[in-house]
């Protein structure tokens, strides 16, 4: 969770690097339609953790503040917005399509206090969210970030994000191309290309161009960048260009952060992942064949449903076997309407 600023309307963010990005164009958005005395927080729904740390963020903002206007966007809002509304202190609860939308934060009661639309209806890539006005940059940080895609077309038996970000959809390579060059103009010395569902990109445009084809057309048309950085991707996914560019560009940073999760191969399956432990380790390896100097970061999740201990050992032998030289290990949490949440649970003390 970020801290609140010092402005009059201040955005809190709560989960992942894409929230984080778009909670730069929240406050553009607030500012060009004119909000004030506010607070706008930016939720997220991986965890019910997440979710508590923004409910208790909202009721102490309220004590503080007790003449702003409060309100909620990001995942956990498009999820069950009924639930924050619910809460006396908001006034306001946007979805995810809304909150970069013009005119979400201009003051219109007639419109009612929920204003959230079925995020599967949104088609459109995530070209709409990159602002040509934004410079995709968080404030005090030499990287900048920007988000080429949106949503997920996979269905993980523990995810909730699908239902609170949609299906996939990707940005223009040539829209990605011109921010990257406006940002570099602007003195970001490294870009981070960021999204749900990363590796998707392009499945959805005309030509079914790669990720690897987006990253060799960002560093040829982009010279004056001196580095270009991947967020999180999934292990069943790294397309034969990604792997050119990893082996001949020295300005794309060797270091993968993969979505693991487990390093058992019924425990991946019962997560429906669409890799095996052996894909994990192939990726790896093969990668590390082409960019020896590449580090490697995981996602994984502990005690997720019916693990046993030998399940857990096989996860940490993995973090051996594969490298791993850094974790985001989460506890399971059981997300309300995914199947991960109905198979028997593993005692919360293990």
């Amino acid at each position: 969770m970020s801290a609140p600023s010092e402005d009059n309307v201040d955005v809190i963010t709560f989960g992942c690097r894409l929230n984080a990005y778009e909670s730069e164009i929240i406050r553009k958005q607030a500012a060009a339609d004119g909000l004030s005395d506010a607070v706008v927080f930016n939720t997220c729904a991986v965890t019910g953790e997440a979710v508590r740390q923004a409910r208790q963020a909202i009721r102490k903002a309220r004590r503080e503040r007790p003449g702003a206007r409060l309100i909620v966007t990001g995942c956990a809002a498009q999820i069950d917005p009924a639930a924050f509304a619910g809460m006396a202190e908001v006034d306001l609860v946007l979805g995810n399509a809304e909150k970069s939308a013009p005119g979400s934060y201009v003051a219109a009661p007639e419109l009612g206090r929920v204003r959230v639309n079925d995020i599967m209806s949104v088609r459109e890539t995530a070209g709409h969210l990159i602002a040509k006005d934004t410079i995709g940059g968080l404030k005090d940080r030499a990287r900048a970030y920007v988000e080429v895609q949106n949503g997920c077309d996979h269905r993980c038996t523990f995810c909730i994000i699908p239902y609170g970000r949609g299906n996939s959809r990707s940005a223009a390579a040539g829209e990605v191309v011109a921010q990257v060059k406006r940002l570099a103009a602007q003195g970001y010395r490294e870009v981070v290309l960021t999204g749900v569902d990363v590796t998707s990109w392009g499945a959805d445009l005309p030509g079914t161009p790669t990720l690897g084809q987006l990253v060799a057309r960002i560093l040829k048309l982009v010279p004056e960048l001196p580095r270009l950085r991947l967020s999180s991707i999934d292990a069943a996914e790294i397309d034969p260009d990604l792997m050119r560019c990893l082996a001949s560009e020295p300005r794309l940073m060797p270091y993968l952060h993969l979505s693991l999760q487990a390093g058992d191969d019924m425990i991946l399956k019962r997560m429906k992942r669409r890799h095996s432990r052996a894909d994990a380790l192939r990726l790896v390896r093969d990668v590390r064949a082409v960019r020896p100097d590449t580090a490697f970061g995981a996602d994984l999740i502990a005690g997720f449903p019916t693990e046993t201990e030998a399940m857990f050992e096989n996860t940490l032998s993995l973090v051996e076997a594969a490298g791993l030289s850094f974790l985001h290990v989460f506890p399971f949490s059981p997300r309300p309407g995914t199947p991960a949440a109905r198979m028997p649970p593993v005692a919360r003390a293990v």
